[in-house]
């Protein structure tokens, strides 16, 4: 029995990882019933992420009440994968779903909004659900706090020049005047927690959360620059009291600098989100025998090959000498080097010259067709063998 299997990410704004997975399969089981079709949506850390693993590996998903972005409460989720010998029980969290750009509406503030409620989430997995091991996906935040509001939440204390302790936003991190981690949940030091994203921004300067992200969340030039100096003054703050530095490192401006505060605030660790969510599939054992991977995103571009999810398949297909092949919304320029991390070819799954406005609206069709287009070919070489 042949094996195909399907390793998409989403395309942005017009179909979900699960979606894209759910019409490759079924033009694959319509053309080829004998073929094994396997499906791993594919999420690196943003929205979505949570369901994908959960139907890649199995588990359930858990519901608590938690701050929100401006610490009105809501219900928010995680998951709890499914138990599998070797592996530590663990929770899928989306730091999106309390602090997410979604969830603001019309009222985006960076310097207001909080991660506290991620704190809330990482609390009740570790307590009333017993995990040990915490992927945190970092993406599509309404914040620019440094993760310290998710640190508060854990006991961390910050304390202003009067004493007082108080929960940091980004407009109040330069009011930091002591950082104490004295008072972290106990059973966090029995807890490994991987903050998992696909971009590599330092926490400050020009390409810095602040100066990159903080626009979209609502940040005018006057508020970037301020944003940026409370990310700086948190840095040395914790460098100065927690001997821990961070603020170069890559990932570390990820969700407005939530990946500095998880690896100097908590102690966790920084990964691509894509090799993370491929480590967890057990991807190597699944595509091992597979004959054919499919796989694709929204737009191919040279940003692809810097740790996207395309570039994270291609990589690993290549050591066990299996062919990709990635459908695409759009081919752009500077996409070529993915050919030497493994790609074998790539198609824009649109027929026609159209712009996105017109073009999306047909995805799911657009896709189906040239879905088949490729698997009628993958039919055909396998015949010629």
């Amino acid at each position: 029995m042949k094996k195909i299997l399907l390793v998409p990410d989403s395309f942005k704004g017009t179909l979900s990882a699960r979606e894209v997975c759910a019409v490759i399969a079924e033009r694959a089981q319509a053309l080829l019933p004998e073929t094994d079709i396997c499906q791993i949506p594919v999420a690196d850390g943003g929205e979505g992420s949570v369901d994908c693993l959960l139907q890649a590996v199995g588990g359930q998903k858990v519901t608590c009440p938690v701050a929100g972005p401006f610490f009105d409460e809501l219900t928010a989720f995680y998951g709890v994968l499914r138990e599998r010998s070797g592996h530590p029980r663990t929770a899928v969290i989306e730091m999106a779903a309390c602090a997410g750009l979604p969830l603001a509406e019309t009222r985006l503030d960076p310097e207001k909004a909080t991660t506290y409620g991620v704190g809330q989430l990482i609390a009740h997995a570790v307590a009333h659900s017993g995990c040990r091991q915490i992927l945190l996906g970092l993406g599509g935040s309404a914040t620019n706090d440094g993760g310290c509001g998710m640190a508060a939440a854990l006991g961390v204390r910050f304390t202003d020049r009067e004493g007082r302790v108080f929960v940091p936003t980004g407009g109040t991190l330069s009011n930091i005047a002591a950082v104490d981690t004295s008072g972290l949940l106990p059973q966090l030091s029995q807890v490994e927690i991987t903050a998992i994203c696909d971009i590599d921004n330092p926490l400050t300067g020009p390409q810095g959360a602040a100066a990159i992200f903080g626009p979209q969340k609502g940040a005018d030039r006057q508020m970037v620059a301020r944003l940026d100096a409370g990310l700086k003054h948190l840095a040395e703050q914790v460098l100065h009291d927690l001997g821990t530095a961070g603020e170069t490192a890559a990932g570390a401006g990820a969700a407005g600098g939530m990946g500095f505060g998880v690896a100097a605030l908590l102690g966790g660790r920084l990964r691509m989100g894509i090799e993370v969510v491929l480590d967890t599939v057990g991807f190597q054992q699944l595509a091992q025998d597979a004959d054919l991977i499919i796989t694709g995103e929204g737009r191919l571009d040279g940003q692809s090959a810097r740790g996207k999810v395309v570039s994270g398949v291609c990589k690993r297909a290549k050591e066990l000498g299996v062919p990709v092949v990635a459908l695409v919304g759009a081919l752009e320029k500077g996409y070529q080097p993915l050919y030497r991390q493994g790609l074998t070819a790539a198609f824009s799954i649109n027929p026609r010259p159209e712009d996105f406005a017109t073009a999306r609206h047909k995805s799911a069709e657009n896709l189906a067709q040239a879905a088949e287009n490729l698997l009628r070919l993958f039919a055909a070489a396998q015949c010629a063998r």
